[in-house]
């Protein structure tokens, strides 16, 4: 026992310190186009404008910002799109066939950048495409981690997003020993070398399926994860007594009660079911809304700065730092949310209420948040101060490790778990089509707008507003629940005092 627990521990560790160190490193893309830069990357986007009235030329390389940015583009896009692909994989095929083929692609980006150049800069396109989609798949593979620890499950579930979100800080790392006289060959070469522990995890810690949850009690979990291979997320399902799980088998009320026709023998909600359900529109508009806002502020980023610091390098650079610093808290600031989601852990339920149900009570509290962050987030965002943008730095890594975290961790709760890496995916996917209006954002702000952000960025501040549906239709149903769950009791005590006065 001891030792199960000492290997479950290890493997906890070592896959915040993956998500931490590699997953989510496009993010911090801000740093290494300042890098980038520098090496002369995209710089036939820059022309001269000779100068009038005997004042000097003038360089614009607007063109060139316009690269970095559809770079960003499409990597954030095929970073959320593909994860459909990823989830499906994952499902289907298990975790060391997910993990071989993210390890794969994510190594691929890395020597595309090691081998690019200014003038091969068009690599840097498949490059951080391949970055990105490989560390969502590393961390799709560990979330499972979270079912070894059933009463912190949400918990670890949220940190791992965390971790995910302060691996931006990768990219400042480079930025900081770029300016040391280190490469950008050798420093991607390093992490083209560390795939290496992503390999020894892969092989040593993680079972070549799932993780089951819930976990049973005679799983055996060692160096080669022994029974997991017994076991599959669907198998969960198809317990010896009515063919449902012991949270499911305790549940007179469905979480989702408009499908209940669409359970199968089995009595798990269809994917299509899941899919129809107003818990996943819901879900899916609030996760895309907070998606493209946040993408389009790391992708326009560097653009923002220049204008608000006037092009003074030295400050950009700063602010690129500070910015960086503040991603390396993701890690800390996720707990947080996941601390909110497992408030209720330990405590007894409601009179008729299953886990599952607790659970979804205690999600709106994080989901009102969320919405409440990004609101505040966007505002800051909206307002052309300088000063003011290292607290939106605060809040916007304070609302992204809640996003993801809890978006993750909500789809855990309201879906079955045989679904989750589809629905999950699916979910990332359908957001990624809408995060691509973030280009033609920053095509019109370059444009029409002649470089002023402030329009687009007020629009979408209101968009931010439609957020609040979701939290407030999972507070209505909770209520409707615990409304239904009254009403039986009354009904059960009626029909119960009437059968005793009927034998007196």
């Amino acid at each position: 026992m001891q030792g199960r627990k000492l290997l479950y521990s290890l493997t906890l560790v070592s896959g915040m310190l993956e998500c931490l160190c590699f997953a989510g490193a496009v993010f911090g893309y801000a740093s290494l186009v300042f890098v980038l830069k520098e090496d002369g990357y995209f710089s036939q986007g820059c022309i001269s404008i000779p100068g009038t009235n005997n004042t000097s030329e003038s360089i614009d390389c607007s063109r060139q910002d316009m690269s970095f940015s559809l770079v960003f583009t499409i990597a954030s896009f095929l970073n959320s799109f593909l994860s459909l692909f990823s989830g499906y994989i994952f499902d289907r095929f298990g975790t060391m066939v997910t993990r071989l083929l993210g390890i794969s692609v994510y190594t691929t980006g890395t020597l595309l950048v090691a081998f690019s150049s200014a003038a091969y800069s068009e690599l840097l396109f498949p490059a951080m495409s391949c970055i990105s989609v490989g560390g969502i798949q590393l961390l799709l593979t560990n979330m499972q981690v979270g079912n070894l620890f059933a009463a912190h499950r949400t918990t670890i579930i949220t940190v791992y997003n965390g971790a995910f979100d302060s691996s931006a800080a990768v990219f400042l790392v480079i930025k900081v020993v770029s300016e040391q006289g280190i490469s950008l060959f050798s420093s991607f070469a390093v992490m083209s070398l560390c795939s290496i522990i992503h390999l020894l995890r892969t092989f040593l810690l993680l079972p070549r399926t799932h993780i089951p949850f819930p976990l049973p009690q005679d799983y055996n979990y060692g160096l080669i994860c022994g029974k997991a291979d017994t076991y599959n997320i669907k198998q969960q399902h198809k317990m010896s007594d009515g063919g449902t799980t012991a949270s499911q088998e305790s549940s007179t009320t469905p979480v989702h009660e408009e499908e209940t026709e669409a359970r199968g023998s089995t009595g798990v909600m269809s994917f299509r079911s899941c899919v129809l359900s107003w818990f996943f529109l819901w879900h899916l508009l609030w996760l895309s809304i907070m998606e493209l806002r946040h993408y389009l502020f790391i992708g326009t980023l560097n653009h923002r700065l220049n204008r608000l610091t006037n092009n003074d390098p030295d400050l950009v650079s700063l602010c690129l730092c500070a910015f960086a610093l503040t991603q390396l808290c993701g890690v800390l600031c996720a707990p947080w949310n996941g601390l909110i989601m497992d408030r209720h852990k330990g405590k007894p339920l409601a009179p008729g209420e299953t886990d599952q149900e607790a659970d979804l009570r205690s999600s709106f509290l994080s989901l009102f948040l969320t919405s409440l962050q990004c609101l505040l987030f966007s505002v800051c965002a909206s307002i052309p101060l300088l000063p003011l943008q290292y607290f939106t730095f605060v809040v916007q890594v304070l609302n992204r490790s809640f996003l993801y975290g809890g978006n993750a961790a909500f789809i855990s709760i309201a879906f079955p778990a045989c679904h989750f890496g589809k629905v999950y995916g699916l979910m990332i996917a359908m957001s990624a089509v809408i995060s691509l209006l973030q280009y033609p954002c920053f095509t019109l702000v370059k444009g029409p707008l002649g470089g002023d952000p402030f329009f687009v960025d007020i629009a979408l501040t209101l968009l931010t507003l439609l957020l609040f549906i979701h939290p407030v239709y999972v507070f209505i149903h909770c209520r409707k629940l615990a409304r239904n769950r009254a009403d039986n009791t009354q009904t059960e005590a009626t029909g119960s005092f009437i059968l005793a006065e009927a034998k007196l």
